[in-house]
């Protein structure tokens, strides 16, 4: 889903649609490296990682505060999750992190930020450790872009995201 600022809400289903198979997520050696310079958390700052995402100054973008509000309110009722990169240091910043809506075994993420070197990137490691452990089956990424294809994203066509989509949201609830 997108909005444009100022503009209707626009529902975008791509035709190849944009996934991290669990089973095929690179970690680089380097990226392994930088996960050991963060600490990752879960739903710690869900408004916070919203709003890096909505930074104003990104091209294209489309996360305003009444979109921030209804997201929230999904994070208050479980169904959106934030996963945060933070430093390791007296006073812990939050550098990087991804968000996204949680249904079974999906986990549909909408959007990612960072202000430190890899620290998005280490925030979805993070988020794929747990979607393996707590029972993904599906990690929508929308779009295929060069930055997600160096960590396993590839895109498959409608049909068969639909069918992966129908699956996963059968499955247990996901416990991030």
């Amino acid at each position: 889903m997108r909005v444009r600022r100022g503009g209707p809400i626009a529902w975008w289903s791509p035709d190849p649609r944009g996934v991290i198979p669990l089973d095929g997520f690179h970690v680089s050696r380097s990226l392994r490296g930088s996960c050991n310079r963060f600490d990752v958390r879960v739903d710690t700052a869900f408004p916070d990682v919203m709003r890096a995402c909505a930074d104003p100054s990104r091209p294209s973008g489309w996360i305003d505060e009444e979109f921030i509000e209804a997201y929230t309110r999904l994070h208050e009722l479980g169904w959106a999750h934030s996963v945060e990169a933070w430093t390791r240091d007296s006073d812990p910043a939050l550098v990087g992190g991804t968000y996204g809506v949680a249904i079974g075994g999906l986990f549909a993420g909408e959007s990612m930020f960072h202000r430190q070197t890899d620290a998005g990137k280490v925030a979805v490691v993070g988020l794929v450790e747990r979607l393996r452990a707590g029972g993904g089956s599906l990690f929508d990424v929308q779009w295929l872009t060069p930055h997600l294809e160096t960590l396993g994203a590839t895109e498959i066509p409608r049909a068969n995201y639909l069918a992966q989509v129908a699956g996963a949201i059968t499955r247990p609830q996901l416990s991030l």
